[in-house]
């Protein structure tokens, strides 16, 4: 495509420079990435701000860079170097418009459905993702733990990529012939304009609890936030809510798209008769008075409720409801979320809950296993320079739904550990806990400890196979430590 196509194709306010109609070879916001007659969009970041390297990319050969603030760099710089200034009035919204365009409308190309909320995504959208290849559709998958497009997997850095990566990876699915892409979407995707255009046929909303309040300030605006998933669905999409969460009336609330609700009270997928053990749950689903048994290896009231929301949206898209059921019966284990390791006399729950909320409803299914009152044991920390409101809280959960605590680290980041444990301290009031700043230790400590037939929870980190300590990544796994204390 020539520049000028992009220019037409984005709300400009100036352009200035030397503008050349150039065949147009890229879009990056990396200045590394920069060749020869690629655009650069500069965007200010909350550690980098991507202003700062302009002269790079134009050095680099860029035929334009987009930025939405003047004078940064004189005009004349950018017609030494033959290219063009585009100035607008939101370098992000800008970088969505221009990828969707560069890789040829991808999301228009397929079914896409995106699921957003505090808890559920990546669970929801393996459900989905196995529904969908059992029913004999190609998929591409977006999310927490990995990108994946057919069978390729592709690590992932971010919950929801960049716009300019999302729209690469949905031209990638185009290309492989995939039918369907499964995406979660974040609450900072929403709000920094990631997914800012996609065209989704179905959009999927699990639940609102307080999460990322040191980025959306407040819980209004964390909604807020997530609303924006359906204010921007079409006539003719689905938006698919969980009618027992009390946001979901608001979230809704300016949507055009056909509204479908799951839930246990008056909803359009009605969901009875929740059963769980150790080897997965059972419960029924009623929708337009015909009752579907659901069967699932996921353990929890919680999964349930994720089994559901991927049970109608896979419904609303025209799948066969006997493939779909078939699809949950078949779906493994997703790595990190209630995962259970199990010795002769001991059990080991890795989860990934780091919220308040996940945590009380993953130590609650617990109890809802320890049918003889064995000793339950939670080991779990919390991330530094992350929401510093959710610490106490926690704290509080472990404590009171334990009969044991062991507080650690998480990725304590660029954070003392000893203030993050502190602050998790200060929301206990009982004597029930001990502090091993070491995970290694911690997760040690519990199961050489603990006693015969206790049930232990690794909490916080999940799939995670590293901690963040300091700007450095170390490996390390809950689960690899977990498996190698059980054996010995």
């Amino acid at each position: 495509m020539k520049l000028s196509e992009f220019i037409d194709g984005i709300k400009v306010i100036q352009v200035a420079g030397n503008f050349q109609d150039e065949e147009v070879t890229g879009i990056e916001y990396d200045s590394r990435n920069v060749k020869k007659n690629s655009v650069f969009v500069a965007i200010k970041g909350f550690s980098v701000d991507g202003r700062k390297f302009i002269p790079d990319a134009l050095s680099k050969g860029a035929c334009a860079v987009i930025l939405d603030q003047n004078n940064i760099i004189p005009d004349e710089f950018y017609k030494h170097n033959s290219a063009a200034k585009i100035l607008v009035n939101d370098s992000r919204t800008a970088l969505a418009e221009i990828a969707s365009l560069f890789f040829n409308r991808p999301s228009e190309k397929l079914n896409l459905i995106g699921i957003t909320g505090t808890n559920g995504k990546t669970t929801t959208a393996y459900i989905i993702r196995n529904i969908l290849e059992n029913a004999g559709y190609k998929s591409g998958l977006l999310g927490t733990i990995s990108n994946q497009i057919g069978d390729k997997i592709i690590n992932s850095k971010l919950t929801t990529p960049e716009s300019r990566d999302l729209n690469e990876l949905l031209f990638q699915m185009v290309e492989e012939k995939c039918d369907y892409a499964v995406m979660e979407v974040s609450s900072h995707s929403l709000a920094l304009n990631r997914v800012h255009g996609l065209n989704y046929s179905s959009a999927i909303f699990t639940n609102l609890t307080n999460e990322h309040l040191d980025f959306h300030l407040d819980f209004e605006s964390y909604l807020e936030a997530k609303k924006k998933l359906f204010d921007n669905l079409s006539d003719d999409a689905f938006a698919v809510y969980n009618s027992d969460d009390s946001s979901s009336n608001k979230l809704i609330q300016s949507c055009r798209a056909k509204k479908y609700s799951y839930g246990t009270n008056q909803s359009d997928f009605l969901i009875k008769d929740i059963k769980y053990d150790i080897n997965g749950t059972s419960f029924t689903i009623n929708y337009k008075n015909e009752t579907y048994p659901i069967n699932t290896s996921l353990v929890g009231e919680f999964n349930a409720y994720n089994v559901s929301a991927a049970f109608a949206a896979t419904v609303l898209n025209g799948i066969d409801e006997n493939k779909i059921i078939e699809g949950i019966k078949k779906a493994s284990q997703v790595p990190g979320r209630f995962e259970v390791l199990v010795r002769e006399n001991r059990k080991i729950v890795i989860d990934y809950s780091h919220t308040p909320d996940s945590l009380e409803k993953t130590l609650r299914a617990i109890h809802g296993l320890n049918k003889n009152g064995d000793e339950i044991v939670t080991v779990f920390g919390c991330g530094g320079n992350r929401d510093k409101s959710k610490r106490p809280a926690m704290g509080r959960v472990a404590a009171e739904l334990s009969d044991k605590v062991i507080i650690t680290s998480d990725n304590p980041r660029f954070e003392d550990p000893f203030e993050i444990i502190n602050s998790i301290k200060s929301g206990i009031s009982k004597k029930n806990y001990d502090v091993i700043e070491n995970r290694e230790e911690a997760i040690k400590n519990a199961i050489s400890s603990s006693k015969d037939h206790s049930i232990i929870l690794i909490a916080g980190k999940g799939h995670e196979d590293y901690q963040e300590i300091k700007g450095t990544r170390i490996h390390f796994s809950d689960r690899e430590v977990a498996k190698t204390f059980l054996n010995s």
